[in-house]
């Protein structure tokens, strides 16, 4: 395992493609349990003089839970399993709490936080600010009405990325 200078960050993940084709997991943890969902909704930047992830999970969604109690999740991107990623993305750690050792992945903690032995990349955020979408902010009703046509909006987070591993 290798620390990679944030700085060089371009080098190690494509803040377009790996996410939307490829995915990554976002996971956190919370009174020594650790959750995780597959994510293709995100991306990478600069915002307040800071190194930045912003993602978007559903408010339905067990990994909020864990979000809101820690203030902290990793993104973790891989080389392939994408079928393992699949499982994880329909599976909820409310009904199956192990489903990360049913999807065949092996957890595993860096720096505290928690990530995939199997993963290729592993970024620790840290929480900024959070947000609710709303019907009434969309330029776009369609975008609403494709994506979100139960209601069942996103919430934003943004987060400093304050690590990055090579795994």
């Amino acid at each position: 395992m290798q620390q990679i200078d944030l700085n060089q960050l371009g080098k190690y993940v494509d803040a377009v493609n790996d996410i939307q084709s490829r995915w990554m997991l976002v996971t956190s943890q919370a009174d020594g349990k650790v959750n995780t969902l597959t994510a293709s909704w995100g991306g990478l930047g600069s915002l307040w003089r800071k190194k930045v992830a912003f993602i978007f999970i559903r408010p339905s969604r067990y990994t909020n839970q864990f979000l809101e109690k820690s203030h902290r999740f990793t993104l973790t991107f891989f080389d392939g399993h994408m079928e393992e990623m699949g499982y994880l993305g329909k599976t909820s750690g409310r009904d199956v709490p192990d489903k990360i050792e049913k999807a065949g992945l092996t957890s595993i903690s860096v720096d505290g936080e928690p990530t995939f032995k199997e993963g290729r990349l592993v970024l620790m955020c840290r929480i900024l600010y959070v947000d609710p979408i709303e019907r009434e902010k969309f330029v776009e009703k369609e975008l609403d009405d494709t994506f979100n046509p139960s209601g069942d909006r996103s919430i934003i987070y943004v987060a400093e990325i304050e690590k990055g591993y090579l795994l």
